[in-house]
């Protein structure tokens, strides 16, 4: 039975926004915390589980325990459930490969086989190709900024151009990676398939890689050579990202890639000398217990988005879409524009996405839109949204390591506002029968 439309139900997440985001613009912008980001001063695990007990105290129809029923339902959906356990095989990977050093070999790779004179273009590229094989934009910003940083300092270079730069490749590879968690929130809720929505985002983002690498390319021939300090660098410790990219692409389960992935760097860490048995299973377990917010997050999302479709919420936000926006450029329209909107709200893209997810795949069934162009659109949108706002934790962080004000960045972030302008024409050649 369908719930009547209650925009009351939403109230829940009204209360996050109000305890999050007003205390993070309050700390970061009106009275800011000494050496502490202002929207990482209360906790979003906090934030969520007040609004989770808001959500518990509506809806007096049912009873507590059925309440209990209802949130079991959610965390239990299987997409939910393997979205958990991907997570925490993506820690264990991303935190092995961390403390083998894998990162830093790959990047100093790249970095040593680029010409001076586009150096620019260059950390576009490396950072586009360590962001898909980490799967994590703010781990790719925090390696690659500082260098940035030493480039831009060296060869006279505009610094707020060059952290726009890897920002931007950052957030495409975010968006592509097999084993970002943004992919993964993106085809589980919607129940697809990792290379199934590869195949369709990737038609969205090459075009905006290449006019924004297009644009670094005039850049750089119109301005001066950079020196690049040559970087030591271990091929065996650089292999397995090749090896887990190359076969992410070739669409190989993402639970196999992350297990060549972790048994690649486990022996390549062992055989260089950069790791141990020990330290290797003491990283696998800092990498997963990285992932710890991330699924606590999840599981609360999960529980109060159930609690809200249970009282009408969900009905609302659709009759609200539905007298909006008509035929599938519609549908394709208010997907991305609830996703864009949950990312500015909670600035955080898996956190939208898992917000968005449920609502979007009901949307999907009534507006004829494929399942694969639904993640798509999740996953785009969201890291469009993240890779703009000032008080996101990608633009945060590389303001920290580089000293530029976030404001400053923002202009020079060409990525994301390219790709918003090729979703914006991906949805313009939809047909719009539905």
């Amino acid at each position: 039975m369908k719930e009547k439309a209650n925009p009351a139900a939403l109230i829940p997440i009204l209360v996050f926004l109000i305890l999050y985001l007003g205390s993070g613009i309050y700390f970061e912008y009106i009275r800011p915390e000494e050496g502490q980001m202002g929207f990482y001063v209360i906790s979003v695990v906090v934030a969520f589980g007040i609004a989770l007990i808001v959500a518990f105290l509506q809806n007096p129809a049912l009873s507590f325990e059925e309440k209990i029923k209802v949130c079991a339902g959610g965390i239990g959906d299987e997409n939910i459930v393997l979205m958990l356990f991907i997570f925490l095989m993506a820690g264990a990977f991303s935190g092995l490969a961390k403390a083998a050093g894998g990162v830093e070999s790959t990047a100093n790779l790249l970095l040593n086989m680029i010409p001076g004179r586009f150096a620019i273009p260059g950390l576009f590229l490396i950072a586009c190709l360590i962001s898909m094989s980490m799967g994590t934009s703010v781990g790719t910003i925090t390696v690659l900024v500082p260098i940035a940083g030493s480039i831009a300092g060296t060869a006279g270079l505009f610094l707020p151009l060059c952290v726009g730069t890897v920002v931007g490749g950052a957030m495409f590879g975010d968006n592509l990676s097999f084993i970002s968690d943004t992919t993964i929130a993106a085809t589980k809720t919607q129940g697809v398939e990792m290379k199934d929505k590869f195949r369709t985002n990737v038609r969205i983002a090459l075009p905006a890689s290449l006019v924004t690498l297009l644009i670094l390319c005039v850049i750089s021939v119109l301005g001066d050579s950079a020196q690049i300090e040559v970087q030591a660098y271990s091929l065996i410790l650089a292999f397995p990202y090749l090896v887990v990219l190359t076969l992410a692409l070739l669409g190989m389960n993402v639970f196999a890639v992350l297990g060549v992935g972790v048994l690649l760097f486990l022996c390549a860490g062992i055989y260089s000398g950069s790791l141990t048995i020990a330290a290797a299973f003491s990283a696998m377990g800092a990498g997963t217990s990285g992932m710890f917010e991330t699924m606590v997050v999840t599981i609360l999302v999960v529980s109060i988005s159930s609690l809200m479709e249970a009282h009408g919420g969900f009905e609302a936000v659709l009759s609200f879409i539905r007298r909006r926006f008509r035929g599938r450029r519609g549908g394709l329209c208010g997907i991305g524009l609830l996703t864009m909107l949950m990312d500015i709200a909670t600035a955080n893209n898996t956190v939208a996405i898992v917000i968005a997810g449920p609502i979007a795949k009901t949307i999907s069934g009534e507006y004829d839109i494929d399942p694969k162009k639904t993640a798509s659109l999740l996953d785009t949108c969201s890291c469009i949204a993240q890779g703009i706002i000032p008080y996101g934790a990608q633009v945060l962080i590389a303001a920290s390591l580089s000293g530029v004000p976030g404001i400053h960045i923002m202009p020079w972030l060409f990525y994301p506002y390219l790709l918003l302008l090729m979703v914006l024409i991906s949805i313009l050649r939809e047909k719009n029968a539905a």
